[in-house]
């Protein structure tokens, strides 16, 4: 039976890795990375440096697949379909890789940045590639430090304030307002930049970008001061690479 492990590596750091992600890594035959371009070389560059620092050479292989492209334009009642068919798109090419580059009894491996429970689709698609019966495996998961996690401890907060809850959404439904009842909010997945709607009210920002490699930028404070830097700081990184991800905590103050 070929087994697979789907590995959180951390929000960027080779020292995140946690023992039980080494371990896994160690026990790997093949890894499967998916290439998203000459813009994001780096994000590959990144895992083989992970390879490199945990395991030893010539012990592993790594096979690359160039990434599918997801329609970004689609909005409202399009968008949920849109990212179907990209998750599907995806799963044609794990199904491929599975069965042309795993041998029947061999471990393979792919490397899922921050941790593989949190907006991330790989186990929704392994799922989908054992549904279609055309390959059998089994696979784990290990967990990893997630960008929310990282970002936090580099902001040296909490993520949740005593007796009080938090919830992690989107920009897409930020936008809509925050959530009620709920004070600490962690944004993932924002790419315009929805915490200037928030300027004018009594909320402070924690924003990390490229959090746990090289580029980190960190920001806080309240948004009416912060977001014009974050605004600058922002765009400059992504003329500079390209491509930006990143996340933050809004946190509105205590009410009189």
């Amino acid at each position: 039976m070929r087994k697979i492990h789907v590995i959180g590596i951390g929000a960027g750091d080779p020292d995140q890795l946690t023992l039980q992600a080494v371990r896994a890594l160690r026990s790997t035959d093949v890894f499967f990375i998916l290439d998203k371009g000459e813009v994001k070389a780096d994000l590959t560059g990144l895992r083989r440096d992970m390879l490199d620092a945990h395991v030893e050479a010539g012990t592993y292989r790594v096979v690359e697949a160039r990434d599918p492209e997801r329609d970004r334009r689609a909005g409202g009642d399009a968008y949920s379909p849109a990212v179907g068919d990209w998750r599907s798109a995806r799963a044609d090419i794990y199904e491929r890789l599975i069965t042309e580059e795993l041998g029947a009894e061999q471990t393979g491996a792919f490397l899922v940045w921050g941790d593989p429970s949190l907006y991330d689709s790989t186990l929704a698609i392994l799922e989908e590639v054992l549904e279609r019966g055309a390959v059998a495996f089994e696979y784990d998961v290990v967990p990893g430090i997630s960008s929310v996690s990282a970002l936090v401890a580099r902001h040296r907060t909490g993520l949740n304030r005593v007796g009080r809850p938090v919830q992690i959404t989107t920009g897409r439904r930020l936008a809509e307002g925050f959530p009620e009842g709920v004070d600490d909010v962690v944004v993932m997945l924002d790419a315009h930049q929805t915490f200037r709607k928030y300027a004018d009210e009594d909320v402070d920002i924690y924003w990390g970008a490229y959090i746990g490699t090289p580029d980190e930028i960190l920001v806080s404070g309240p948004i009416a001061e912060a977001a014009p830097r974050i605004e600058r700081l922002r765009a400059e990184a992504r003329e500079r690479k390209g491509w930006i991800m990143d996340t933050y905590l809004l946190r509105r103050r205590p009410r009189d």
